[in-house]
């Protein structure tokens, strides 16, 4: 079964903090978009609100682990394309429970992939993580022919879902396109990951805890720059490619935290600076000392780059969180947050 060319665009995972900046991308761009979403812990209906009565958008709550529940939203919304980025995505929470990232990372895209393939799709565009390639050293960076080597339950899952995608496109003619990004930030990210980690904390006035000496260092990417990339690697990307998407923006997770507590400074000024929160705890096991990543194919094949730099990201990224108060004090109550998690605990 073929579906028409004009269908609607399928977004799993719709309602978190990338996925979201994509949905709302998209609808500005005038696409049809059907976002299914099964509003665990890190999702939320907030975060799409501003579009949620756009006459091109539909929001369907649903889990991609249920072949039944894709069946019916690919034979009543018939979709022609779907990007996929539903997942479970956070590290500390995969080594004291790795079950939901193989059930959803790696079951729920098979089953998505299945759903599919039986009812024609024209692209189907995977959202990874450079993860999955494991670490570098001092020099170098990930290239899409970067040998796998995932080092965490997190990056296994999906470095296990691209396999799975490939080998669709591969074995049953699906036509697929990958992405694998760098680290994201910006507006909406869930109050776990380190950027918001670091300025909730800060704003309590809480220690704001770096693992290990902080040495770690990361690519970081402004969340709607990643989504203008996705919507390039969808809409133009040869079919069986794979797109490294980064920020060119690396910097340790001290040097992070640091120049975030200088904003702080800046736009709520205190008594002490807030660099004196920093507190160091025991590190992550298995914490990968680096990641970069080469875009080198992103802007010589699809003509993106990055376009905005770390200091101003970061600088709208706090002022976001200053001024939208409300969306992450309702996300306190939820499982997990303020509780220190990946030192290996049993699920």
């Amino acid at each position: 079964m073929t579906r028409p060319p004009n269908g609607p665009l399928l977004i799993t995972g719709g309602c978190g903090f990338i996925v979201s900046a994509v949905v709302r991308l998209a609808l500005a761009r005038g696409m049809a978009v059907v976002n299914l979403d099964a509003l665990t812990y890190a999702g939320s209906l907030s975060t799409v609100a501003a579009v949620s009565d756009d006459p091109l958008y539909t929001f369907v709550e649903g889990d991609i682990r249920d072949p039944s529940l894709l069946r019916h939203v690919f034979e009543e919304h018939r979709p022609a394309r779907v990007l996929h980025l539903a997942a479970e995505s956070h590290v500390d929470r995969s080594i004291d429970g790795p079950a939901p990232f193989l059930e959803t990372n790696v079951m729920g895209t098979f089953h998505l992939l299945e759903a599919a393939r039986r009812h024609g799709v024209v692209r189907f565009h995977h959202v990874s993580t450079d993860e999955v390639f494991g670490s570098l050293g001092p020099e170098g960076q990930f290239t899409e022919t970067t040998p796998y080597d995932p080092r965490s339950p997190y990056s296994a899952s999906k470095a296990a879902s691209d396999h799975l995608v490939r080998a669709w496109g591969t074995t049953y003619d699906l036509p697929v396109v990958i992405s694998n990004c760098s680290n994201n930030y910006g507006p909406y990210q869930f109050p776990e990951k380190l950027i918001p980690v670091v300025i909730l904390n800060a704003l309590a006035g809480r220690p704001i805890p770096i693992y290990g000496a902080g040495q770690q260092v990361r690519d970081w990417l402004y969340v709607d720059d990643h989504a203008e990339a996705l919507l390039a690697v969808l809409e133009q990307g040869p079919l069986g490619e794979s797109y490294n998407i980064g920020g060119e923006n690396e910097l340790s997770n001290l040097e992070l935290t640091r120049r975030i507590c200088v904003l702080l400074d800046e736009m709520v000024p205190r008594a002490a600076p807030y660099s004196d929160l920093i507190t160091f705890v025991a590190d992550r096991p298995g914490h990968d000392p680096r990641y970069a990543i080469d875009p080198s194919k992103m802007k010589g094949t699809l003509g993106w780059c990055p376009s905005v730099s770390l200091d101003e990201g970061l600088r709208r990224t706090v002022r976001w969180y200053l001024e939208h108060r409300a969306w992450w004090e309702g996300l306190q109550p939820r499982n997990g947050l303020g509780v220190r998690l990946g030192l290996g605990g049993s699920s």
